[in-house]
């Protein structure tokens, strides 16, 4: 199921991430490696997780997935910074706060990837 895009206005958030180029068929796997580097270092991570789509069109996106280079970053919410050691690639950072578009997918997360091509579209219908 997927959620209405809605345009919300959200404050800074700490978070504990990761972004690389690549394929978004990746983004279930960048999920799973932050939650089990959360969990072995005993960081409480708060809902929602998300992927934040750098692309900007529909085009732009779909060229970056088929070509590898699409800029992928996927975020867990945490309530407050920490210090990590063991890992190159996961990281604590804080999001900035500004104008975002929020879509809710509840599948299984190999599902996901495919969802988003409603994304652009619903974003579209928002006028936003």
């Amino acid at each position: 199921m997927i959620s209405e895009i809605t345009v919300v206005e959200l404050g800074p958030q700490p978070v504990l991430g990761m972004r690389r180029k690549g394929s978004y068929r990746e983004i279930p796997v960048m999920f799973s490696r932050i939650c089990e580097f959360a969990f072995s270092k005993n960081i409480p991570i708060t809902p929602y997780p998300a992927f934040l789509c750098h692309e900007i069109t529909v085009e732009e996106a779909q060229k970056a997935d088929e070509e590898g280079n699409a800029d992928i970053e996927v975020v867990f919410p945490i309530s407050e910074f920490v210090e990590i050691t063991g890992d190159d690639e996961i990281k604590v950072y804080e999001l900035p706060g500004g104008k975002m578009a929020k879509m809710f997918i509840r599948a299984l997360m190999r599902t996901a990837p495919s969802l988003m091509k409603n994304y652009f579209p619903g974003l579209q219908k928002t006028g936003k």
